[in-house]
């Protein structure tokens, strides 16, 4: 028996079950899509976290204030000063840190031209437009001013600047922020969203105005951005021993963004993992029904089968028929299962919508390798049943 004659039986099989084959193919490619839908929506979705966090670069160490030291059960919370304008600029007095930015941030009510809206008001300094890769589209960002002292200036965001002023020039025209009045000196390109804040719809003002503003005493934040030939580590353990010099213990927490980057990775990857286990569920179905419409091939093609014995087909030879006919169908569902999964992607990237940004060829290939297993599995079994009995009595069943 030669393969073409192997290859022609299986395709006459599967063609005279019909309808049952075709659903037990359709419900197998569905389990095989289901599992590398969720793989590649974890991947994908994993990318798109990871894109919003090193937007702003990925050399960057987050000091906050406070340290959260663990007592047994518990924890306490210490501080003995808070954080402050100046112990920025001795920051970015370090060889390795190219720049800081003191954050603060709030709500406050914008007024400005008869006009107004509550948006997010966030104080920054002079170094914030290059340490956040922001560009100006109108006039300048706040200047370098004395660090406690800075001159009641605003640069506002693109969706702030269209709603106050249309498509009039704010720059030199005062806006009302709370109780305070700034001149508008700048006004920023779309920048986009950073983990669901629209960074378009914010007002950037000085640090030290933005602690008068919203009657704080320390600021919120400052974010570190260090030179690239520089590594993680040793920076937070320069910004360590400063800060500890300066105020006398070690009264605040360091956060690299290598830290959060591998805490996110981890919990995307236990997203990614539930959902593949998922998808697994639907594949497990699959098989179950290929494994099903086998059993019950065998059962009502006993005098087939008898006949195949009795014109000189081996045991060998009937084996290989049936287990052939599992694989072909499960290898068929797979291919069938990874097309839908190309499908979706395409007709998703063609809306707009980039759920799935990539699907893996590695995943296919796995997915063919399952597939034949679990084809070979289904197979198997009523194959041994199916050659128990003797061609004699096996052409007498009805």
């Amino acid at each position: 028996m030669f393969f073409t004659d192997i290859a022609r039986w299986v395709v006459r099989s599967i063609h005279a079950q019909g309808r049952r084959a075709v659903l037990s193919i359709t419900g197998f490619a569905v389990g095989v899509a289901a599992v590398v839908m969720m793989t590649a929506i974890g991947e994908s979705l994993k990318q798109y976290i990871l894109s919003e966090f090193t937007q702003f670069g990925s050399n960057i160490i987050a000091v906050s204030p406070g340290k959260t030291e663990t007592f047994g059960v518990g924890g306490l919370l210490n501080t003995v000063r808070p954080l402050s304008i100046s112990d920025s600029v001795a920051i970015n007095k370090l060889p390795s840190v190219a720049y800081t930015v003191p954050v603060i941030a709030g709500t406050a009510k914008v007024k400005a031209d008869g006009k107004f809206r509550y948006t997010d008001v966030v104080g920054v300094n002079a170094l914030a437009h290059k340490a956040w890769q922001l560009s100006i589209a109108k006039g300048t960002f706040l200047p370098a001013d004395e660090v406690n002292r800075p001159r009641h200036f605003a640069v506002l965001g693109s969706k702030v600047a269209a709603t106050l002023y249309g498509y009039s020039n704010p720059l030199g025209e005062f806006i009302h922020i709370g109780t305070k009045r700034f001149r508008v000196i700048g006004v920023l390109n779309p920048k986009g969203q950073f983990v669901g804040q629209d960074l378009d719809e914010m007002v950037y003002i000085p640090t030290a105005a933005a602690m008068q503003l919203f009657n704080r005493e320390s600021v919120m934040e400052i974010d570190v951005f260090y030179h690239e030939n520089a590594q993680s580590k040793w920076v937070a353990e320069a910004i360590r021993g400063l800060l500890i010099k300066r105020h006398g213990r070690e009264d605040f927490t360091l956060v690299t963004q290598d830290d959060m980057l591998s805490s996110l990775d981890n919990i995307l990857s236990v997203i990614k993992i539930a959902g593949t286990a998922l998808g697994v569920i639907s594949l497990i179905v699959g098989a179950i029904g290929i494994a099903t419409i086998m059993s019950i091939n065998v059962t009502e093609r006993v005098s087939e089968i008898g006949l195949l014995r009795a014109i000189g087909c081996s045991t060998w030879q009937l084996m290989v028929l049936l287990i052939g006919e599992a694989i072909a169908m499960a290898m068929l569902s797979g291919s069938l299962g990874f097309t839908l999964v190309l499908a979706v992607q395409l007709l998703t990237q063609l809306s707009g919508v980039y759920v799935i940004t990539g699907v893996d060829f590695g995943v296919f290939i796995m997915t063919l390798i399952f597939s034949g297993l679990v084809g070979l599995i289904s197979g198997l079994l009523p194959a041994i049943s199916a050659i128990q009995a003797t061609p004699i009595e096996a052409l007498r069943h009805e």
